[in-house]
């Protein structure tokens, strides 16, 4: 049997998830504002004709929820390991997701790569969440 302390430092990861719901809800409402802008009706996803802008926020929004189970999941088990990095690996990703929309929100898909500096969060907190599997396993 394998007892978890949560260390009280654990609350840094919370603040992190917590984050990620507005930065999440913040890419939602500039959907919502560039539908409105392009007049693109609902249920349309994608417009399909000359208004690739709205699809550049429309994907960067979409990519960002396509990336989020993975990233709740690192930071939550991650931070069991260490939560100061794996708070700090969220922050970063979670700043790299907004840099990605504003440079998507330009209707320059190649500035999106901008936000790449996120990636360096989800690797911090793939290195915990690994840790905190091999402590479990007692394997180091």
């Amino acid at each position: 049997m394998v007892t978890i302390n949560i260390p009280a430092e654990y609350g840094y990861v919370v603040f992190v998830a917590i984050f990620s719901i507005f930065m999440i809800q913040w890419k939602a409402w500039k959907v919502v504002q560039a539908r409105r802008f392009y007049k693109v009706p609902y249920p349309t996803l994608y417009y399909k004709t000359n208004n690739d802008i709205f699809n550049c926020y429309q994907r960067a929004h979409q990519n960002t929820l396509e990336n989020y189970p993975q990233f709740l999941v690192l930071l939550l088990l991650g931070g069991l390991y260490n939560p100061i990095v794996s708070a700090v690996g969220g922050a970063i990703w979670c700043m790299g997701r907004v840099t990605y929309a504003y440079g998507y929100y330009t209707g320059d898909p190649s500035k999106r790569s901008n936000g790449v500096f996120g990636y360096i969060g989800i690797l911090a907190q793939l290195y915990c969440t690994v840790r905190f599997a091999t402590q479990l396993l007692n394997w180091f």
